[in-house]
C-alpha cells in the first residue's frame, strides 16, 4: 500500500522483480512544497511517498512511467518551475520556486531458476551466486539441497530461494515475467514435465534444458504430441551452452565445472539481450 515508506518500497520492488524509479527532490530554489531530500517512490501501478504533490510531482510520475516502460537505467535530471505563468499540464502552482528532481531508475534483478541442483546446477548456481541476480533453486532430494552444500551459494550477493519440492512445475508457473530457466534434474520424466510448464508460458525471459541431441529429438515429438506448435518447441534451447558467441566456436568439454561455465556465458548474453527476448543459438552437445 501507499503507507509504505520509500525504503521499505525500494526493497519491495526488488522482492518482487519489479521495476520502479526513485525521485528525490535533489535541489530547491525559492518556495517549494518540499526539502531537497525528499524522496518517493514510483512503481508501473503504485506510488509510496510524497514530492509534495500537485502539476510537479504528476509531471515526475509521468515522465518515471515512461522510463520503466522504456527499461531505461541510467539516471534523469528533471526540472520544474513552480508559477502561476508556467501553465504545466496538471494545472499550476504558485509557490514561486523552482525544483530539481533527481530520476533513478531501479531496473529488477535477472531471474534464473535451476531445475536440479546436481553436479552441473551446483556449479551453475555457485557461479551465479557471484551476481546481483535472483536464483531459485529447485530440486526434491534433501542430500543436494543440505544446507551446508548450499552454503557456497546463498554466501553471495545474489538473492538465493531453495524450493524443496517434489515437482518443479508449480514453482515455474509463479516465476516473474523474463525469467530464465534452465532446466537439469536428475529425472527425464520431470525434465519432460517442466518442459511442458515452460512452453505453455510465453513470458519467459529463455527457456533451456540440458542433453543430447537424441533425448531433444524424443521430447521434441512428446511435446507435439502434447499439442504444442513447432515455434513454441523452438523457444526451449536444447542442448545449452555458449557453444559460439558470435560465430566463433567457444568452451565445449563435459566436466559439470565446464558446462556450467558455458550456460552462465549463455545466461550473461540472454540478460544483455532480455530487451529483445532472443537468446543465443546453441549447437553444443550436453551428454545427459
Amino acid at each position: 500500500g501507499s503507507e509504505m515508506d520509500w525504503l521499505a518500497a525500494v526493497a519491495q520492488l526488488r522482492h518482487d522483480g519489479v521495476y520502479g524509479v526513485l525521485i528525490t527532490v535533489s535541489a530547491v530554489r525559492g518556495h517549494a512544497p518540499r526539502a531537497a531530500g525528499a524522496k518517493m517512490v514510483v512503481g508501473a501501478d503504485h506510488c509510496w511517498g510524497t514530492i509534495g504533490g500537485g502539476n510537479v510531482e504528476a509531471c515526475a510520475i509521468e515522465r518515471a512511467r515512461e522510463l520503466i516502460a522504456m527499461g531505461a537505467t541510467e539516471v534523469e535530471q528533471f526540472t520544474s518551475r513552480l508559477n502561476a505563468h508556467e501553465r504545466n499540464r496538471h494545472g499550476q502552482q504558485c509557490c514561486g520556486g523552482e525544483m530539481e528532481l533527481l530520476l533513478e531508475p531501479l531496473p529488477p534483478r535477472p531471474t534464473v531458476a535451476i531445475f536440479g541442483v546436481g553436479h552441473v546446477g551446483f556449479e551453475l548456481a555457485r557461479i551465479l551466486s557471484r551476481l546481483e541476480v535472483r536464483l531459485h533453486l529447485i530440486d526434491s532430494r534433501e542430500e543436494q539441497m543440505d544446507e551446508l552444500r548450499l552454503a557456497a551459494i546463498t554466501d553471495g550477493p545474489a538473492l538465493v530461494q531453495v524450493h524443496r519440492v517434489l515437482l518443479g512445475e508449480g514453482v515455474l508457473e509463479q516465476l516473474p515475467p523474463g525469467s530464465h530457466v534452465r532446466i537439469m534434474t536428475h529425472d527425464h520424466a520431470e525434465d519432460f514435465a517442466l518442459c511442458d510448464a515452460a512452453v505453455r508460458r510465453t513470458d519467459l525471459g529463455s527457456v533451456g534444458v540440458i542433453g543430447s541431441n537424441a533425448k531433444w529429438s524424443r521430447f521434441t515429438s512428446m511435446l507435439t504430441e502434447a499439442g504444442h506448435s513447432t515455434a513454441e518447441i523452438a523457444r526451449i534451447a536444447c542442448p545449452i551452452g555458449a557453444s559460439s558467441i558470435r560465430g566463433q566456436p567457444v568452451i565445449t568439454g563435459k566436466e559439470p565445472a565446464v558446462i556450467a561455465i558455458s550456460v552462465a556465458a549463455e545466461l550473461l548474453l540472454a540478460f544483455d539481450q532480455a530487451a529483445t527476448a532472443t537468446t543465443p543459438t546453441t549447437t553444443s552437445v550436453n551428454s545427459t
